[in-house]
């Protein structure tokens, strides 16, 4: 059976636009994902909100994930805060199931991020959860935060990213994406 380590975000101090901050929403996403994944034979392990990166990509090196995926949301910086739109997909650049998996996310996140030209795929050294989990691991940034658009289609869409990150990783394990029973 395969297992994946779902991280998501740690950063409760990365607010929201219009209420709620990064770890809330990140959680929820993780917990919507979880269904889709147990009924699609994929085992699931994750992160806690009161661990530290440290202890989390510890946690995911120890766990005997076959892939780490770190569950982010975006934003700008200061001197673009509230106009950058868009989702990005972090892999290290050595790893070629990292590469594979990015690519596959970038594909199938299309059927549900509206702006659909502004999807990448995107090689890092610098992410940590990307350069010093064991397994292939990709970072997320399903959008961003500090945008109203994308704060709001994060808030709105929840069970259908859940849904498509679930089986873009059906897709990388290369098993049959079930939904589960209601």
């Amino acid at each position: 059976m395969p297992k994946v380590f779902l991280s998501p975000s740690l950063q409760e101090y990365n607010p929201f636009v219009g209420g709620g901050n990064e770890e809330y929403y990140m959680n929820l996403l993780a917990d919507a994902m979880e269904p889709y994944l147990r009924a699609s034979g994929i085992e699931v392990e994750r992160n806690t909100p009161s661990q530290t990166l440290s202890q989390a990509i510890a946690q995911s090196n120890s766990s005997g994930a076959d892939l780490h995926f770190a569950l982010h949301s975006n934003a700008a910086g200061e001197s673009n805060a509230g106009s950058v739109r868009g989702a990005e997909f972090y892999y290290y650049p050595t790893s070629s199931n990292g590469e594979r998996f990015a690519n596959i996310l970038k594909e199938n996140y299309n059927e549900v991020y509206p702006v659909t030209d502004r999807i990448s795929a995107i090689p890092t050294t610098s992410l940590a959860e990307v350069r010093r989990t064991s397994s292939p691991a990709v970072l997320a940034e399903v959008a961003y935060h500090d945008n109203a658009q994308d704060a709001q289609f994060i808030r709105d869409n929840l069970d259908a990213i859940a849904r498509n990150l679930s089986r873009s990783i059906a897709q990388y394990f290369n098993v049959p994406f079930v939904e589960p029973n209601p």
